[in-house]
This record gives C-alpha cells, structure tokens and sequence, in this order.
C-alpha cells in the first residue's frame, strides 16, 4: 500500500505546521545564544516535560521495541527500562543541583567543579566528543529508522529518504533555537501518540489476530508476554544455559549495574545532555524538578504499551525474517531486520488517512528528537569550544551563526553513518558500550571532592577505547558480557586516576560548594574550610536520604502504572488494580516527604 492524497495531505499538513512553527521563533532566537539555547531561562515545566518525552518518542525507538520483543519477549525491555532508576534519582536529587549550577550547558559544568588546564581541555574536548562525535551516532540510529520507514511506506531509497527527513528538521532546529523545538515537541507529541494507540488499534484488527485475547493466545507470543525472562528447565530439571543468559542480559545486568554505571542519552546518571538543557532552561528549581518527574512519569509508565502490542502482533503477522523479506520483495536486503517489522506492520494494517496519521507521527518524532540533538549539539559546540577557545568576543549573533552552521554539519554526518548501520538494537547495544563505566563518575562528582578533571579524561578515554576493542575483536563474548567489563576497567581507572592525582584547588572547590551546597559526607572537608572563613552556602544543602527514599518510591510508583497497564491489557483485572493502587499510594508517600521542600 502506497499513501493516498490523503495520506500525503496530513503528512504535508505536519510539516507546514511544524515549519511554520520555526518561522515564528526564528527571529527571537536569533537575538542571542541564550534565547537560541536555552529559550531565556523562563520555561514552564509542563512544556519542558513533554518536550523530553516528545525527544525520546523517537522514529527509531518503536523500531528498537520491536527488535527487543521480538527477540527476547516484553522482559526483554529492561534494558532499557532499568533506567528509570536513573531518571528518578535525577528527579529527586540532581535536578537542583543543575539548576543552581547556573550554567548554559552541562559541558560548562567542568570549570565550575574542576580547575587548571586539565578542566579547560576536558570543556573543549568534551564539547565536540559528546557534541559531535557521539551526538552524530544517535542521530544516525534515528536516521536509520527514518530509512527503513520510507523504503517500506513510502517506497523511497535511503538516501532519499534521509535527505526528506531532514529537510524540515534541519529548518526548525538552525531557524526557532531551542524555543522551537520545545513548541514544536508540544505539537508533535500528541501527533506521535495519537499515531502509536492507532498502530496499536489497528494491529489487534489484522484478520490474523482479531483482538486482544485472540493476540495472548496465539502461540507466537506464548512465549513472549512475560514481565520477567523465564527461567526454563531442561529434562534433568536443570535451568538451560540459554535461558540464564537471557534472564542476565536483559535484566539482571541492566538493574544491577547498567543503570548507574552507564552513560545513555536522555538516562545520563546525575543527569546530563538535553535533560540538563531543559533543566538549564527552566523557570526555577521546582519547575526543573517536575519537568524530569513529568517526563520519567510519562517515558517509563505510559508511552511504551502501544509499540510492543504492534510488536506482538508483528510475531503472527510476520513470524519470521523470511516472511517479512517475502511481503516486501522491493527492500533493500540490507534493512531486513526484526525491526522492520514494526513499519511492515504499518504498511499492511493501516487504512488511508490513518496511515498518512501515522506516517505523520513517526516523522514528526523524528523530527522532535533530531532537532533537539541538533540543538544540543550546537550548543556544545558554540559555547563550550567556539566562545571558549576560538573566539571569546564573539557577539550572539555570531554564536547563533555558527550553531547553524554546526547543525547542518552534524546531520550530514549523521545522514551518512545512518547508511552504514543495519538494525536499532545493533546502534543502541554500541551507545551502551561506549559510555560503559562513567555513570558513576557522573554521580559521585557532585558528592565526592576527591573527583578531577584527570579522572574524567581517563574514564572518557578508557571507555571508548574499550568499547572499539571488544566490538571490533573476536573474543566471543555477549553483549552483557562486554558491559560489565568494560564498566569493570572503566570504573578501576577512574577510580585509581583520581586517587593518585591532585584535585582541584581549593578555591574552586570552595566556590563550588558555596555555589551549589550539594550537602554528604563526600564534602566534609571543604565545608570545614568554608566553616573556618565564615562563609555560608546560600541555598540549603540536598537531603540525600530523603532524595533516595522518594527516588524508590518513584521508582515504585512508575513501575505500578508501566505492569498495571500492561495485566489490565492481558486480562488481568486484580493485578492491574492492585498495582495502580500502589502507584497511588506511592505517589502520595513522594507529595508527604517532599511537602514543605
């Protein structure tokens, strides 16, 4: 099925809108880099909330859902679903942090917390590592979805497809700033899903399934429903060794160790990245605060249900590789991949006018995600290597020029990796490898004076390098194999780095402390010091305990709402009752501790 002009009449429509948009904020954001980057610093939490939740729905991640569900069943979305214990503690403990940092982007966060050469090298490189190099390959994996959503839906080749999607992107993200981005994500979210529950709708109606309770009893997802992977005994009554690989992998090592020891975007540990930005942008302290809480809430609890019940369906519809191979002969071999079959899915249920919905809503998810990256990225770029090491004078309207400028760089870049990727998980698992043992580094520097720039260098450098080496070597290790040691090396450098080098000078650990007052037992010391020249921190320190006791309680609450959902679709009445009235519960426990904060 090819879109009709219908079809083509709403997918246009969203783009006019969504451009139309960027015309309007262009010339505020043109007036400066703060407004370009940061929307003045006065944006409410609602809008900054959604917009992150509008960042993540993206084109790829249905794609990367129905890989995941695909191969290892609904549990096998903890790995992605354990960082919500990242996103909570965020909520709950560094979002004021952040906020009170005062800087523009989390890069400059360095030479607030660190001092000397080192801190000013790691600014710089930081800058075009994370906003050029490591940007580039998220926004590739995204890319590569808008490729495989056009050569199934739209019949067009990859690099045609790339070069329409990022048309209008491209516009949104060098014309309206971060201002754009933001009311455009407010548009496009609702769009995205209106377009998922459709999908979803739909999917159960395929002559093959019928419903819901004909789609749990086919024997295709027998296998596949379960919250936790099964372990499966063999004759001898012995768990098989595939099984407790599979119950690791997905779970275990993400709950365990991925969570806090990895670097991903949009789940950095202590925040980081367009969360940071967001935060940066927001109004106050509370509104930055709801802001992560509104966009943990929906990310985790409410956006993923739609995705894996087309996902399900895809296993009657298409069981195999094979099969979907054989419903779209004219696909390029290359993308033929359990991913695909999420837009193989679309193609076939869909009626006109729904699938120009839907097709409207993955593109307007791409665009969401790529122009926040877009911006992100400049902004790295532009602040925290133009202005700093380039040209300090540099008026905002030169700053604004050269974030353009980098923006059309990146999604070149971006456009031309895409090509060279295959499946969403494959781009995800590389993500993960990449930032393997940092996470912990990017908690405890908040709380732990002992933590230098050095140490930072040395797990950025030791991550990568262990990352490229076990992808690229043959040691026959598992995925989850290869995270824990590369968190394992990572974690022991970092840790031994900043032992046996100097921290940074007291008066800048001083300021800091004064600036921020993270508060813990990591900063005795340097409070000693401010104690001793009469110096009082203006702000009241974090309670950490309290900080840790709502972030479970989140944690909790989250998780009722993400399984309730998920029994009351299987049937499960009492389950789904019991768990929403946990999340209830939870939710009034966070308003009772955290009422006169």
């Amino acid at each position: 099925m090819r879109l009709s002009t219908l079809d083509w009449s709403i997918v246009v429509a969203t783009f006019a809108v969504t451009l139309g948009i960027g015309l309007y904020s262009a010339r505020r954001a043109g007036s400066g880099a703060d407004e370009f980057f940061l929307s003045g610093r006065n944006m409410p939490w609602w809008l900054l909330g959604v917009s992150m939740v509008a960042t993540t729905f993206s084109a790829d991640t249905p794609n990367l859902v129905t890989d995941i569900v695909r191969k290892n069943g609904v549990s096998g979305n903890w790995v992605w679903w354990a960082f919500l214990l990242t996103g909570m503690l965020t909520v709950f403990v560094y979002a004021r942090l952040w906020r009170r940092s005062g800087v523009t982007t989390d890069i400059e966060f360095y030479e607030l917390r660190y001092s000397g050469k080192s801190a000013a090298f790691l600014r710089g490189f930081r800058a075009l590592y994370l906003g050029f190099l490591f940007n580039v390959t998220i926004m590739a994996t995204v890319s590569l979805a808008a490729i495989k959503i056009g050569g199934i839906l739209l019949g067009l080749s990859p690099l045609d497809s790339l070069i329409w999607a990022s048309i209008v992107t491209v516009a949104i993200a060098t014309l309206g700033g971060l201002r754009a981005v933001l009311l455009s994500d407010f548009f496009l979210f609702g769009l995205s899903m209106a377009g998922a529950v459709a999908a979803a709708v739909f999917a159960l109606g395929a002559p093959e399934i019928g419903n819901m309770d004909a789609l749990r009893d086919a024997p295709q997802v027998a296998d596949k429903l379960s919250f936790v992977p099964q372990l499966v005994r063999d004759a001898s009554g012995n768990f098989t060794t595939e099984s407790i690989n599979v119950f690791v992998a997905v779970m275990l090592i993400p709950l365990a160790v991925q969570w806090w020891s990895v670097w991903y975007p949009s789940a950095e540990p202590g925040g980081g990245g367009y969360v940071a930005q967001r935060m940066l942008a927001a109004k106050d302290e509370k509104n930055a605060r709801a802001a992560v809480l509104l966009f943990t809430a929906l990310y985790y609890g409410i956006r993923p249900w739609p995705w894996i019940v087309v996902a399900l369906c895809s296993l009657v519809v298409f069981p195999d590789l094979a099969s979907i191979a054989a419903a779209f002969p004219d696909a390029d071999a290359s993308i033929v991949n359990d991913d695909l079959a999420y837009p193989a899915m679309l193609q076939k249920v869909l009626p006109h006018g729904w699938l120009g919905l839907v097709v409207a809503s993955l593109l307007a998810a791409y665009v969401s995600t790529i122009s926040t990256h877009l911006n992100w990225g400049s902004s790295y770029v532009v602040h925290d290597f133009y202005r700093r090491f380039v040209r300090p004078e540099a008026s905002g309207r030169e700053q604004v020029f050269v974030g353009r400028v980098s923006t059309v760089l990146m999604m070149v870049i971006a456009g031309l990796l895409a090509l060279q990727l295959s499946n969403a998980l494959q781009g995800f698992e590389i993500m993960l490898q990449i930032g393997a043992g940092t996470g912990l580094l990017f908690i405890l520097r908040w709380f732990w004076w002992r933590i230098n720039a050095v140490s930072e260098i040395v797990a950025m450098i030791v991550s990568f390098v262990v990352a490229i080496t076990l992808k690229l070597g043959t040691f026959g290790l598992a995925s989850w194999q290869q995270l824990l040691l590369g968190v394992g090396i990572t974690t022991a450098c970092w840790v031994t780095a900043a032992l046996l080098t100097p921290p940074a000078d007291a008066a800048t650990l001083r300021s800091f402390c004064e600036r921020i007052n993270p508060g813990g037992p990591g900063w005795r010391r340097i409070y000693r010091q401010l104690e001793d020249a009469g110096i009082r921190p203006a702000e009241s320190p974090v309670n950490i305990p309290r900080g840790i006791l709502c972030m479970v309680l989140g944690c909790s609450a989250v998780y009722a709402v993400l399984f309730g959902t998920g029994f009351w679709l299987y049937g499960q009445g009492p389950n789904a009752l019991a768990l929403f009235a946990l999340a209830a519960l939870s939710a009034l426990g966070i308003i009772a501790l955290r009422f006169n904060d």
